[in-house]
């Protein structure tokens, strides 16, 4: 699919973009690792302040990548990477917000299936409700590192929404049926993996607990939540 590159949203090239791509919502938190982890990185993505970064780990080539936020604008760039790019996996770094008394600030959260209110499985005309889940590989790879790093994670469900403020308090519903977090980019990455046939995997970091109210400032989200990437690097 060389002639379909660069696309609208990414100005790479073809073959600029590795195989292997960790993104994170905050393109200012690609810049952080590719600064932390990549060897000999370089620009290949600025459309719409959207950095890329493209740059070696271990010897192997990964680029690390912004998606925005939403399940919109992760099911562009998911997409294009997927199918223009030919990229074989994605990781998603990630901030997400605690449901469960359990699940405290700074633990990490394995997504191994998301819930969800957003109608982006419409488009793929099924006869009945989409589950999006990870891969297994990936999710238990990500679980041994956990381990062998000696992190606090959690594995389960998250709960992906379209809006980020809400008029009611519907979504504590999600919390009665352990729903371990909130995000709102995992349907999309999951469905786009599974409809290219590709691999996929959320990995987010708690930032704020919707029951008790703590909460990180965004300059902590943006420099201080490294093991999620701890573990990302470390299963690639």
């Amino acid at each position: 699919m060389k002639q379909q590159t660069p696309t609208p949203h990414i100005g790479a090239q073809y073959g600029e973009i590795a195989k292997t791509v960790i993104m994170a919502g905050d393109p200012l938190r690609a810049q952080v690792m590719a600064d932390r982890y990549l060897k000999d990185a370089r620009l290949v993505n600025k459309v719409r302040g959207m950095l890329a970064f493209t740059g070696t780990y271990n010897g192997k080539q990964v680029t690390v990548m912004g998606h925005g936020m939403g399940i919109p604008s992760i099911g562009i760039y998911t997409y294009e990477l997927f199918n223009f790019y030919d990229v074989e996996t994605i990781i998603r770094v990630g901030s997400c917000g605690s449901r469960q008394m359990y699940v405290h600030i700074g633990d990490l959260v394995i997504a191994q299936g998301s819930c969800t209110d957003s109608n982006y499985a419409e488009q793929f005309h099924l006869p009945g409700t989409y589950a999006p889940i990870a891969d297994f590989n990936l999710c238990r790879k990500a679980v041994e590192k956990c381990e062998e790093l000696g992190y606090t994670y959690h594995v389960g469900n998250v709960f992906s929404a379209d809006s980020f403020y809400c008029e009611d308090d519907r979504k504590v519903n999600w919390t009665k049926m352990g729903v371990l977090a909130d995000e709102m980019e995992a349907p999309a990455l999951y469905m786009n993996a599974a409809r290219a046939g590709k691999k996929a995997l959320v990995i987010c970091t708690v930032s704020d607990h919707i029951l008790t109210g703590e909460a990180t400032t965004a300059e902590q989200r943006q420099n201080t939540f490294t093991q999620m990437m701890d573990v990302a690097f470390g299963i690639i």
